[in-house]
């Protein structure tokens, strides 16, 4: 039929297959820089790891089969079913990886130990996206049993930390294997035999890729897949001219059968080496993690018709080339490159670590910001450039950990093999949290049966823990550097959490009684003065006692008063229409207002950069006094603290204030645009001078925008409305200042050491890492800080 008939009929047009599968190509290929590098790596050391100690000296062809099909099974089992087939499906509103796996527990039950969550959260339309629970249904057992029981909620979050501090040791660890291995390849061409010298070499080139990391992961997604693909090339092609060449036959080792033989020839040696197959996976995590760059069809596709066929046939090409040439184990991957391709393919994979050990690193640093966003890692400086991938981020202070990890690893240990132990190690305990926590979103999440999520832990967790029982004999022989890394990042966080807690209890316990002030009137027995105040506080309702600290220090506050709240709820990201929930504190003529503002724990804060927040704030401040007066919704005059409200929705937002860019300083006598009021300034000609010297002065001032509100003239049925409005922005052409808490925290006398410890160790931490008014991007020239002793 015609496709005019069909326009006739009123039947829909079909879509070109092109246009429908162009834009999953595309992304298919842009994850392959991303996603698979350190899997398509595995090649270069799996062989070398297996056929290690007492089995270097193997001299049977069914051993070597006998690998290949643990190999093809375990990378069958792991990767392509739990991973690609399962775990996809288990993604946070896009998002996967550990914390997204905590995350969904944490919404769809009470497991967070944060207590500053709010019923108006729910209201987050990432709460009701497809794949979220239904709270209508009966909750388990379990459920009930982990919200009842507090210590259950605490050795959640320590499983938590504990795959994420894997994780951050995987960082480290994988580009020393990886550049180690690929280095390898100098000793049969260059005829290096001193290992030192190897490791030199090593150094060098990981020094080189720390010191460019900065730089970000632009060139990942849009240069790097070219080498990937390159490289799974290359290894897809070397596989079958191996499995050609030197013994067709290796096909039958895809039976299990093999298996069995391998332990029936190698026997105890067999076991002890086991954990040298799980090497064939490592990597696999990265599909799941770092999902939130790509989509579920395109890494799907990439991997199922890409990544899988290449690796086995590369790993069969290994196992036939070995088959017949037992001597050449120990340098397996090299010795089974054909000699007339032996330098393309070294330069090839030298690049191709260069691009997976970037995106590794990349996604360390993507853990570490969504564990400092659940305040489980202390503050540091987390850089975003718009030039990188979106929601990419660098964190300088973790790149020279990682980087000073990976060089004491290289040259400490020297060996391959004995960096393997510590990196497989790594890998499957993060393999195994993420097993564990994967059961829970099927039953509480995905509300499946119990049994259906039993069968998924005892199905796949036995497994790992068969890896993993292997990999205990290891542990001196470098299985070790992962446990002591990750046993002090995870006091480091845990305490950094624990303190964190208890500093908000202490706030919420000593917040001030706002009725008490609110007796005083609408000056609140001080002076108020031109401008607005910014009070940020941790708590999403009541006072904080910095600001009656304040006043009782300085009788005199702004008139516009705003208590700021920035928190993180348990979404990827909040939509920017709904991240502000804006409130009023007390009666209108006291001029107090609340803002809660609310982040995911892959958003990257950025207010008080280039007044943008000052603006927002006042634009969403505006559309809640005009929204209040038109009776969308109530506020009873006179309650402490009044409905919140997301305006940023509001159809009209954005068309109750006029905002234009100022070019200078401005005194407010300036005449508005045409159907607009300007407010003039209430401050003396004094301090405007004095204010027109500073900002000449300062160079951080003359490079913030200004900004320029304007009262449309429209005519409001309530005049308070308007003297409300023109308030408003009188405070903010006068000026914005940040008050925030410096506060100092002890432990209590009586408390008992472990606590001692823990609240000292914490209070060290904020006295070493970045300040709060840094991690806020709140301008210091603006700033005002309270001092605050916290005895807890």
């Amino acid at each position: 039929m015609s496709s005019d008939a069909t326009r006739e009929r009123g039947e829909p047009t079909v879509v070109e297959p092109k246009s429908q599968y162009k834009p999953l190509l595309f992304l298919a290929y842009q994850s392959l820089g991303f996603l698979f590098g350190d899997l398509s790596l595995s090649p270069l050391y799996v062989y070398q790891s297996i056929f290690s100690g007492r089995l270097k000296q193997v001299q049977n062809e069914d051993a070597i089969f006998g690998a290949f099909s643990m190999i093809f099974w375990t990378l069958s089992i792991i990767s392509f079913l739990k991973y690609a087939v399962i775990m996809l499906s288990a993604d946070d509103n896009g998002e996967g990886g550990i914390v997204a796996l905590y995350s969904q527990l944490c919404r769809n039950a009470k497991f967070c130990l944060l207590p500053n969550h709010q019923a108006s959260d729910e209201e987050l339309s990432a709460y009701h996206k497809p794949g979220s629970s239904n709270r209508n249904t009966q909750p388990s057992p379990l459920k009930r049993f982990i919200e009842k029981h507090k210590s259950t909620k605490v050795a959640l979050l320590i499983f938590v930390l504990l795959g994420a501090c894997m994780l951050i040791c995987v960082g480290a660890l994988m580009p020393a294997i990886s550049v180690l291995s690929s280095v390898q390849g100098l000793k049969i061409k260059a005829k290096i035999t001193n290992n030192s010298m190897v490791s030199l070499i090593s150094c060098v080139l990981l020094i080189g890729l720390f010191v460019l990391q900065h730089r970000g992961s632009y060139m990942v997604a849009f240069m790097f897949p070219p080498i990937i693909i390159l490289w799974l090339l290359s290894i897809f092609m070397i596989g079958i001219y191996n499995v050609i060449k030197w013994n067709p036959r290796v096909y039958q080792a895809l039976s299990p059968y093999y298996i069995y033989k391998f332990f029936r020839l190698t026997g105890k040696d067999g076991w002890t080496n086991l954990g040298g197959v799980f090497l064939c996976v490592t990597g696999t995590e990265a599909m799941f993690a770092d999902l939130g760059y790509n989509r579920q069809a395109p890494v799907r596709v990439a991997f199922f018709c890409v990544i899988y066929p290449c690796l086995v046939l590369q790993y069969m090409g290994q196992a036939a080339f070995l088959s017949k040439n037992l001597s050449a184990v120990p340098i397996s991957f090299y010795a089974s490159v054909p000699d007339f391709l032996f330098w393309p393919v070294f330069v090839v994979a030298a690049l191709a670590v260069i691009a997976a050990s970037q995106a590794v690193i990349s996604s360390t640093f993507s853990v570490v910001q969504q564990c400092h966003a659940f305040e489980c890692f202390p503050r540091v400086k987390i850089v975003h450039s718009r030039r990188w991938i979106n929601g990419q981020t660098y964190i300088p202070e973790i790149n020279w950990v990682l980087m000073i990890i990976s060089l004491a690893v290289t040259i400490g240990l020297g060996d391959m093999n004995h960096t393997g132990y510590a990196y497989g190690i790594a890998y499957l305990i993060v393999v195994f949290v993420t097993t564990c926590l994967a059961t829970l979103v099927i039953n509480l999440v995905w509300n499946q049966n119990l049994i259906v999520a039993l069968a998924f832990v005892l199905f796949f967790g036995s497994i790992e823990i068969l890896f993993l029982s292997s990999y205990c004999i290891k542990i001196p022989k470098g299985g070790w550097i992962p446990l002591v890394v990750s046993a002090v990042l995870m006091v480091v966080m845990y305490v950094w959490h624990y303190g964190s807690r208890k500093k908000y209890i202490f706030d919420m316990h000593n917040k001030v009684s706002m009725r008490s002030i609110l007796t005083l009137g609408p000056s609140l027995g001080i002076v108020r003065v031109p401008g607005m105040g910014l009070i940020y506080t941790e708590l999403a309702t009541g006072v904080p006692a910095s600001f009656t600290h304040f006043l009782t220090n300085l009788p005199a506050f702004y008139q516009v008063v705003v208590f700021v709240c920035v928190k993180t709820v348990p979404v990827p990201c909040v939509p920017h229409e709904e991240r502000y929930l804006i409130g009023r504190i007390g009666p209108k003529s006291y001029r107090m207002y609340r803002c809660i503002v609310r982040n995911g724990y892959k958003d990257v804060y950025t207010h008080g950069h280039d007044n943008d927040f000052e603006n927002d704030l006042v634009m969403s401040i505006a559309e809640f006094i005009q929204l209040e007066a038109e009776g969308c919704f109530r506020t009873e005059d006179g309650s402490v603290d009044g409905r919140m409200a997301v305006v940023r929705t509001s159809g009209k937002f954005g068309k109750r204030l006029q905002m234009s860019e100022s070019a200078g300083f401005d005194e407010g006598s300036s005449v508005g645009l045409s159907g607009a009021l300007t407010v003039t300034s209430s401050k003396s000609p004094t301090l405007k001078k004095l204010q027109a010297m500073y900002e000449q002065e300062s160079p951080e001032l003359n490079t913030r925008r200004r900004i320029k509100f304007e009262l449309l003239n429209i005519i409001y049925k309530d005049p308070r409305v308007k003297e409300e409005l023109m308030e408003l922005v009188e405070a903010k052409r006068a000026g914005a200042a940040y008050v925030i808490g410096h506060s100092h925290v002890k432990a209590k006398w009586n408390s008992s050491f472990v606590k001692r410890f823990a609240i000292n160790l914490y209070s060290f931490l904020r006295k070493n890492c970045r300040s709060p008014a840094v991690g806020l991007n709140i301008p210091q020239i603006c700033l005002i800080k309270v001092g605050m002793n916290y005895h807890v």
